[in-house]
């Protein structure tokens, strides 16, 4: 996750405001699985990758297939960073990154590379 071209990581006050929500609901959101957050940064910080969220009709809301995605990859042994580093990796079953992937509507190709990486 190295990136020389990284985008902008959002905070989670960053998150709640985007979302219109509170802190707590975003943290909710983590240990439901709704959400995906690592720690980076000097501060150590949990942060959350921008293209999770989509916006449409002047709203935002976290990508949709997001959830089982990272639900999929806990049952898989993916720890979060794990889990963030290989939504974000190019993958070549798959022609680009599995983030991209789901942010383009290519959901089953997404599960089927998850699963795998079962064993």
């Amino acid at each position: 996750m190295n990136n020389t071209l990284e985008p902008n990581w959002l905070s989670i006050p960053e998150v709640a405001d985007l979302l219109e929500l509170r802190q707590r609901d975003i943290r909710s959101m983590l240990n439901e699985k709704k959400l995906i957050a690592v720690r980076r940064g000097e501060n150590n910080a949990l942060s959350i990758h921008p293209d999770l969220f989509v916006s449409t009709e002047g709203s935002t809301h976290i990508l949709k297939p997001l959830r089982g995605t990272l639900i999929a990859l806990s049952d898989a042994g993916f720890s979060d960073d794990e889990a963030m580093e290989w939504l974000l990796r190019p993958e070549p079953e798959l022609g680009d990154s599995p983030l991209e992937c789901l942010r383009t509507g290519n959901i089953h190709a997404v599960r089927r590379a998850i699963s795998t990486l079962i064993f």
